[in-house]
């Protein structure tokens, strides 16, 4: 079931949201200083091109850091990485098939808009792993 969700994800809206988060990781790749945060970028475009077996869970040993670096984030490239999935979710929960993807994208809003801290693990990996 998880492919099938899966492959209409990537026609319906995978594919866009992939690119977006590779632009910005390009983007962000270009000073020393911006290469975490285009490798998070690079993190999240996989989850966003393949989005369901996966979640998204807050590492516990993430501190002051990454907590500064989630500010800079959401100035550089968070809100409009935000604004795509909104808008995407907002066209996808137009049609009663579509619904279930909206859904997605809304659940992947936080982690575009804080994504330092965070860890992309199967969903199916046991509570203790996580």
């Amino acid at each position: 079931m998880k492919t099938i969700l899966n492959v209409i994800w990537l026609i319906l809206s995978g594919i866009w949201l992939f690119l977006g988060y590779c632009l910005a990781g390009v983007l962000l790749c270009v000073t020393i200083i911006g290469i975490p945060f285009g490798i998070a970028a690079f993190r999240i475009a996989v989850y966003a091109l393949w989005p369901f077996g996966y979640t998204a869970v807050e590492r516990r040993d993430s501190g002051a850091g990454s907590a500064i670096g989630n500010v800079l984030w959401l100035v550089l490239a968070g809100w409009w990485l935000a604004l795509g999935h909104i808008f995407t979710g907002i066209a996808l929960c137009v049609t009663i098939i579509g619904i279930p993807f909206g859904i997605a994208n809304f659940k992947m809003v936080p982690l575009s808009l804080l994504p330092l801290g965070r860890e992309i693990v199967p969903t199916d990996a046991p509570f203790a792993s996580r």
